[in-house]
């Protein structure tokens, strides 16, 4: 499935909120041959000083969002549209269309038959219109919360606010092809992404 086409290639857009685990099943499809593109760090690379990003969201949340360094203090950033529903819908305005266009420029130039996209916002983005097919990623909400606490360093209140602001999963869940239950072990999950793969890779694409 690694060979060069003519033709676009099959996106996946694997999705799922946060600390459930996503970039562990991207993982295992860029192993099986797919282009891994990870919107988080599209993100991080738009919002380097200069870049027009980075002066959209100076000019709307203030420069108290700015490092001593030039860069986007995301810390700062998270702590203002984490409290505030209105700040975070403003900065998924600002944000939206700059990632999903610096993606679909990745895509454009795949030589894969296989994309895999990595992007919490998926479907509140658009993206998930331009996708052949959506993963979901879902787990308990305790090993939700319990990785979170684990990988980021918050604590359990901060990590509660973090998971209270992720997009309802209800819309994700009515229009995914496939969905990863990654409560348990990396064995599981695997055995799941492998399955979900068998059926992409019999697809005519």
């Amino acid at each position: 499935m690694t060979s060069a086409s003519a033709s676009p290639p099959y996106m996946i857009g694997v999705t799922g909120n946060i600390a459930c685990g996503k970039s562990a099943v991207v993982e295992m499809l860029a192993e099986m041959g797919a282009t891994a593109i990870d919107s988080d760090r599209v993100y991080h690379e738009l919002i380097q000083p200069g870049q027009p990003l980075w002066t959209a969201l100076r000019d709307h949340f203030g420069p108290s969002i700015v490092s001593m360094d030039g860069s986007i203090d995301r810390r700062a950033l998270s702590q203002i549209v984490f409290s505030d529903p209105v700040q975070l819908a403003a900065l998924d305005v600002l944000t939206h269309p700059a990632v999903v266009q610096a993606i679909q420029r990745i895509i454009a130039t795949s030589n894969t038959r296989v994309v895999a996209v990595d992007a919490v916002k998926l479907v509140e983005s658009g993206m998930a219109a331009l996708c052949n097919a959506v993963w979901l990623v879902e787990c308990s909400p305790g090993t939700q919360l319990r990785r979170l606490m684990a990988r980021n360093g918050f604590t359990e209140d901060e990590a509660r606010r973090r998971i209270s602001a992720q997009p309802d999963l209800v819309a994700k869940r009515s229009i995914a092809n496939e969905i990863i239950d990654n409560s348990g072990s990396l064995e599981e999950t695997r055995r799941q992404v492998d399955a979900a793969w068998s059926r992409v890779s019999i697809l005519p694409i």
